[in-house]
C-alpha cells in the first residue's frame, strides 16, 4: 500500500498541469521499452530472455555457503534479497562490497574456499573493487568448480579470464545498468542459488503498468518530479520500521542517487532507522530546515510475545500485555500524526507481506517511477558521468 501526503504547498499547479501533458507519452514510452529486448525497461518483460538455462545453475546447488563480489548495483540487489527473505534462505550467505581487509582475513580463516562458491559480478568486468577482493581471496585457478563470473561480453578482465581459465561464466547484457540489473541474471542467478523461488520474484513486476494501478503512478512521479525541480526539498529520508528492509532501501538509495542525480538536480536520500533514529534525529526531522522529504516503510507483522510485567512489582504500565509491532505501530502513527500537524511532505509504504512476489514488485516500482520522474525532467536516467570521472582518475593514480 502506497500514500503520498505532498501537500499544494510544496508543489507548482502550472508546472504541474505541463508534467501531466507530457505524462502520457512519456507512459507510452515506458511501455514500448518494456516490449524492447534491447532497452533498459525489457527487464520488467514477462517474456525476458536470460542469458542461461535453469539447468547450467543445478550443479551450483551442492555449495551451502555463498559468497558474493561485486560493487554498487552488482551487488545490492542480492544483498536486498537475502535480506528481505532470509528466513526462506538455509545457506550460509556472504557479501564482498567494500575494500575491507580484515573481513577477507577472517572470511579466509573461517571457511575452506573450496566449499564455498563464489559469484563475482562486474558490469565492466574491470571494477577496481571487485577484483581486488577476487585477488585478495587468491580464489581464481584453472578449471575451478566454484567460481561463476557475470560480465559483459567484451575484452574486459573477467571474460577473459573465463576463457583462459576455463571457468563457469554468464554475460551481463551490456545494455542493461547495474542499479538497473536486480531483476535480471545479476539478481537473479543468484537468488535462484540462494533457494529463492526465481519465477514468484518476477511474477508480478508488470503490475504497476496496468490500468488499474497507473493512477498511483501518475500521480507520485508528477509529484516528485514537482518536488525536484523546485530544488527547495533536497534531502530524502528513508523511515524504515522494518529490519527486513534495510537493504532494499540501500537498493533503493543508488537507484535513486544516480538516476536522478544531475544537471544540479536530485535528492541526498538517506536511511533512517526508527524508532531508534526517534531519540536522535526527530527532533530535527521536525522542528529542523524544511528541507526533507519522507518515506515511511513498514512490514505488517505481528509480534508473537507479548511484554509481561511481574504483578508483584505494583507497576502500572501501559506496555502491559503489548506486543512489539504494536508498539513499533505507535510509533509510527504517532509520527504520522506529527508530519500532518506540521504539514511535513511524506509518502507511506506500508508491506503486507515480505515474500518473493512483494519485493519483486517494490523493485519493479521504484525502477519504473525513477525513470519516468528523470524523463519528465529531461534527465537520462541510465548514465552516471561524474562516477565515470572519478573511476578514470583513480585508474590513473594507480598506473
Amino acid at each position: 500500500m502506497i500514500k503520498n501526503n505532498i501537500k499544494s504547498k510544496y508543489l507548482n499547479k502550472s508546472f504541474s498541469n505541463k508534467l501531466s501533458k507530457k505524462y502520457e507519452k512519456i507512459f507510452s514510452e515506458i511501455n514500448n521499452n518494456v516490449k524492447n529486448p534491447r532497452e533498459t525497461l525489457n527487464i520488467l518483460d514477462g517474456k525476458f530472455s536470460f542469458n542461461f538455462k535453469i539447468q547450467d545453475l543445478k550443479r551450483f546447488n551442492k555449495f551451502k555457503s555463498i559468497a558474493l563480489i561485486g560493487m554498487g548495483g552488482s551487488i545490492l540487489g542480492a544483498e536486498a534479497i537475502y535480506n528481505f527473505l532470509e528466513k526462506k534462505i538455509k545457506k550460509k550467505i556472504y557479501f564482498f562490497n567494500d575494500l575491507n581487509e580484515n573481513k577477507i582475513t577472517n572470511f579466509k580463516k573461517k571457511n575452506k574456499l573450496s566449499k564455498v562458491l563464489f559469484i563475482i559480478i562486474s558490469k565492466s568486468g574491470t571494477t577496481i573493487e571487485t577484483l581486488s577482493n577476487v585477488f585478495l581471496l587468491k580464489i581464481i585457478k584453472k578449471n575451478s568448480k566454484n567460481i561463476i563470473l557475470i560480465s559483459e561480453k567484451k575484452n574486459n578482465l573477467l571474460f577473459n579470464l573465463s576463457k583462459q581459465l576455463n571457468l563457469s561464466y554468464f554475460e551481463h547484457k551490456d545494455y542493461i545498468s547495474g542499479r538497473y540489473s536486480v531483476l535480471s541474471e545479476v539478481g537473479i542467478i543468484p537468488s535462484y542459488l540462494m533457494g529463492i523461488n526465481i519465477y514468484k520474484l518476477r511474477s508480478k513486476i508488470s503490475d504497476f503498468l496496468k490500468r488499474k494501478n497507473r493512477i498511483l503512478l501518475k500521480d507520485s512521479a508528477i509529484k516528485l518530479a514537482n518536488i525536484l525541480n523546485s530544488k527547495k526539498v533536497n534531502n530524502l529520508i528513508f523511515l524504515n520500521y522494518s529490519p527486513e528492509l534495510e537493504k532494499f532501501l540501500f537498493w533503493c538509495q543508488q537507484l535513486l542517487a544516480e538516476s536522478l542525480g544531475k544537471k544540479n538536480k536530485g535528492f541526498l536520500p538517506m536511511i533512517s532507522s526508527v524508532p531508534k533514529d526517534h531519540h536522535s534525529l526527530l527532533q530535527l526531522y521536525l522542528d529542523g530546515p524544511r528541507d526533507k522529504l519522507f518515506y515511511i516503510f513498514s512490514i505488517d507483522k505481528k509480534s508473537k510475545e507479548k511484554i509481561s510485567i511481574n504483578k508483584n512489582f505494583n507497576i502500572d504500565s501501559n506496555l502491559r500485555e503489548k506486543k512489539m509491532s504494536s508498539i513499533k505501530n505507535a510509533q509510527k502513527n504517532a509520527l504520522i500524526k506529527s508530519f500532518k500537524k506540521r504539514n511535513i511532505p511524506f509518502r507511506e509504504f506500508r508491506i503486507k507481506k515480505n515474500n518473493e512476489e512483494i519485493l519483486g514488485k517494490l523493485f519493479s516500482y521504484f525502477i519504473t517511477e525513477t525513470i519516468i520522474i528523470a524523463k519528465l525532467l529531461k534527465i537520462n536516467p541510465y548514465d552516471q558521468p561524474a562516477v565515470e570521472e572519478v573511476k578514470i582518475f583513480t585508474k590513473k593514480i594507480l598506473n
